[in-house]
């Protein structure tokens, strides 16, 4: 139901998916007169793989975190993440209010032990033949030291678990490489990731900047939830203008037309490679189950990947992978308990 085109972009989405894996069984959780309308235009209203279980109260977009974590219980949002606690669904999926998703997700599943933060962490591409992992994109605005460390561990375990590199590099964002560079909180954390990769707890490269994120420089760059929001907006951006520019350029005059016609297998292959909406789904990490944030705005094709990312992190046992990553890197004490009535950091929509 969330998102900015609701159940008629993840209704399509999911019947797509059910077509294209045959293992996959989805429970589309929201008002169930609108999905069965939606199910019904696209004739798979009768769908073997395809439930409907329905939750009364919709989280809008704009409210607060307080009124989809106090006054609506009975949510498409916290229904469908309850579900991942009792076992029912090994995954979450949603393209609602980051806020409240963030929100109703750390207190409904709780935070692995040793992690304080739930981060949100997605893949950015890059010119080597691998993505760039980065966090946080968005969930935690005011970040101290010893959260971008935990980021960091996060990040590491992350990579170490699906990619299968034993000690992947991490970088942490700055207006510079030097060590002089940057506000307080960055020169802090920079130390207890220097501190760690002297221990052979991280791999901790160094102080990265924006451009690094695009070359590959390290696999992971870590980061605090407002820049890292800003990074992932602009970036997006730009690559749907770049993309508009082409297409506008090459369809100017019948030479240039000509020309994309010659080059139309590498346009098409550039268009792939760099379309944001392939990127999408972004995991919740350091959470005790999957929940995984689509872009609000995506398409039916995007949220279809936002799904992928969920079944392929799911049929890789990412938490419990996570988990054991964790307990190694951060062997503390388990972290308390969310309650309803803790001020929970408002994360940017």
């Amino acid at each position: 139901m969330g998102g900015d085109h609701g159940c008629a972009v993840t209704v399509a989405a999911a019947v797509s998916f059910v077509n294209r894996e045959s293992d996959a069984e989805l429970i589309l959780v929201g008002r169930e007169e609108a999905i069965r309308a939606e199910l019904k235009k696209l004739h798979a209203l009768d769908h073997s793989r395809l439930s409907i279980l329905h939750a009364e109260e919709v989280v809008a977009m704009d409210d607060t975190v307080e009124v989809a974590l106090r006054r609506k219980r009975d949510s498409s949002m916290r229904v469908a993440i309850t579900l991942v606690k009792d076992g029912r669904v090994q995954a979450c999926v949603s393209a609602g209010n980051t806020g409240a998703l963030m929100a109703i997700s750390r207190y409904v599943l709780k935070t692995i032990p040793g992690v304080d933060r739930p981060a949100i962490c997605t893949l950015i591409p890059s010119q080597k033949d691998k993505p760039t992992y980065m966090l946080d994109l968005g969930a935690n605005v005011d970040c101290e030291p010893h959260h971008l460390h935990q980021f960091a561990l996060m990040g590491s375990a992350l990579v170490a678990s699906i990619e299968g590199r034993a000690k992947p590099t991490v970088g942490l964002l700055n207006i510079g490489e030097e060590d002089i560079k940057g506000n307080e909180v960055v020169k802090l954390t920079a130390r207890l990731l220097r501190a760690d990769h002297e221990k052979g707890v991280l791999n901790f490269y160094g102080n990265v900047e924006g451009d690094d994120i695009f070359k590959g420089t390290t696999d992971i760059v870590v980061c605090d939830g407002f820049v890292g929001n800003v990074v992932l907006k602009a970036s997006e951006g730009l690559g749907r203008f770049f993309k508009a520019v082409v297409t506008a350029e090459f369809k100017s005059n019948p030479l240039n037309m000509l020309g994309a016609l010659i080059a139309r297998g590498a346009l098409k292959a550039i268009s792939k490679r760099m379309n944001p909406s392939r990127y999408n789904g972004a995991s919740l990490l350091g959470l005790r189950g999957l929940v995984f944030k689509s872009h609000g705005g995506a398409d039916a094709y995007a949220y279809e990947w936002a799904i992928r990312r969920a079944y392929d992190a799911a049929n890789n046992d990412l938490t419990a992978r996570i988990s054991a990553s964790i307990a190694e890197l951060m062997p503390q004490a388990e972290a308390p308990a969310a309650v309803e009535s803790s001020v929970i950091p408002a994360p940017i929509q």
